[in-house]
Parts: C-alpha cells; sequence; structure tokens
C-alpha cells in the first residue's frame, strides 16, 4: 500500500514539533527539532504571512495524518466511518486510528514507532488472533490477540526485544505478557493515552466545511 516515503524529520519541522516518527532518535540529542528548529526550504523573504483557520485546520488534519502514517484518502475514510459511529466523532476518528495493528505492535512496546511497527508487519512477523497478518491496517477489537510468528521469534530482533520488552508499560486498553511476546486489546483505545500532537475537533471541523 503506498505511504509517505519522505524524510521524516522534514514533517516534524514543517510543523514545529515532534511527532515522534523516528522512535528513540526522537528523544535523542540528534532529534531534527533540538538540532535545528525552522521549517525546512529556503527562509521566507519578509514576515510571514499569518496562517488563516482553514489552514490551521489542515495542519491538524496532516499532523495527525503523518503521525500515523495515512494516506488523505484513508484518513477520509475513517472519519467518515467516525461520523456513523455513536458517540464524539473526534473521539471515535481517534479510537479507529488507535485500533490499527501497526499503532497496536507500536503500543504494546514490539516496535520504537509506526513506522517501524507497519514494517513488522509488512514482514509477516506479527500474527492476530493467531494466524499471520501483513495488513498493517487492519483494525483490532477488543478481545484480539497480538503476537508473532514462529519465524518472527526466531530474529535477531526478537531476542533483543525479549531482553527490553517491559521497560515502558502498555496503556490501560493493553495487556502485555512479555514472557510470551504477546498483547491483548482488553478495552477501547482512551483519547487521553492516544497521541497528544493533534487537536481532533479541529480536524472535525476541517472536514465539516
Amino acid at each position: 500500500m503506498a505511504r509517505y516515503r519522505g524524510p521524516d524529520c522534514r514533517v516534524c519541522r514543517r510543523y514545529g514539533l515532534k511527532l515522534f516518527l523516528k522512535g528513540e532518535r526522537c528523544l535523542s540529542p540528534k532529534c531534527a527539532i533540538e538540532r535545528r528548529n525552522q521549517p525546512p526550504g529556503p527562509p521566507p523573504k519578509g514576515r510571514r504571512r499569518k496562517i488563516s483557520d482553514r489552514g490551521l485546520q489542515l495542519r491538524e488534519k496532516q499532523k495527525a495524518r503523518y503521525s500515523y502514517g495515512v494516506l488523505e484518502r484513508q484518513f477520509h475514510s475513517y472519519f467518515e466511518e467516525a461520523t456513523r459511529l455513536p458517540g464524539v466523532t473526534g473521539e471515535n476518528l481517534v479510537r479507529i486510528l488507535e485500533s490499527r495493528l501497526d499503532n497496536v505492535v507500536y503500543r504494546l512496546g514490539f516496535s520504537d514507532s509506526r513506522d517501524q511497527g507497519r514494517q513488522l508487519v509488512n514482514h509477516g512477523h506479527i500474527t492476530l488472533n493467531g494466524r499471520k497478518t501483513d495488513i498493517a491496517s487492519a483494525l483490532t477489537k477488543v478481545g484480539d490477540v497480538v503476537g508473532w510468528t514462529p519465524q518472527g521469534q526466531k530474529t535477531e530482533y526478537a531476542a533483543v526485544l525479549r531482553q527490553e520488552i517491559g521497560r515502558a508499560s502498555p496503556p490501560s486498553w493493553l495487556s502485555l505478557d512479555k514472557d510470551n511476546l504477546t498483547g491483548r486489546v482488553i478495552a477501547p483505545p482512551v483519547r487521553t493515552e492516544a497521541d497528544q500532537t493533534f487537536d481532533e475537533s479541529v480536524i472535525v471541523e476541517y472536514y465539516s466545511r
């Protein structure tokens, strides 16, 4: 499936904040925001133009898209699904994004970033309810179990992961079995434990124009 393949650090510099697209690198002095906190490209001539309300709405939508690695068409389909669900549309949208398999792999601590989580799924190292899947966008639900394939468990990466897993606790809607390297979805995702780099209510305003 197509996805953004440009420099991740360029995206963070464009929006002037850490979107944590590079895992541990974002927490180190090598982070682009720490080293060069200015938008990419040549510096503007004269005064910067004030961003319109429409531009601010677009900015929030783009931050959410890049944070979860979703292209526009799929992101818009998630929003349409969120509007059909009962409850608050913005929270429904975040819940759908958090339910993606690549994000669950990341939240369980199996990967340092969503990009890496997507790669693990695409390479056939991850199982969903005991069956191998290579669909990173698969949506999980309460009761689903995420684990590793026999091939994935034999990799050097999995061996290192066994020594380091559990240093950070997963969110409350996930449970982690460190010994078997499996995780279970025990509740719907919670907004307060999701990505805080964007405002979902502004995204609703963007699509509701």
